[in-house]
């Protein structure tokens, strides 16, 4: 599930950068109503990239974490003092 909240949150990100690019070099410009989507485009790229940027560095934090708990072998000194039934 995280992964296609964070692969939805790249999708949206790509169509705020088509309507930053049209205004720039394309016609929306002339258009009121496609300036001010364009501005609400704006801000949204801003926090979409803060928020992707977020949630991949938490990942990336929990799979260090969870990899080095991993690679330790915790697990298997409790399997290997564990009781035989």
């Amino acid at each position: 599930m995280p992964f296609v909240f964070i692969i939805l949150l790249r999708i949206l990100f790509v169509a705020c950068m088509v309507f930053i690019i049209g205004y720039v070099f394309g016609g929306f410009s002339k258009k009121p109503a496609l300036v001010t989507i364009t501005k609400v485009a704006v801000i949204m790229a801003i926090l979409l990239f803060i928020t992707t940027n977020f949630l991949s560095m938490r990942a990336g934090f929990r799979h260090q974490r969870y990899g080095q708990q991993a690679d330790c072998g915790w697990y298997q000194r409790d399997s290997v003092n564990a009781p035989h039934h």
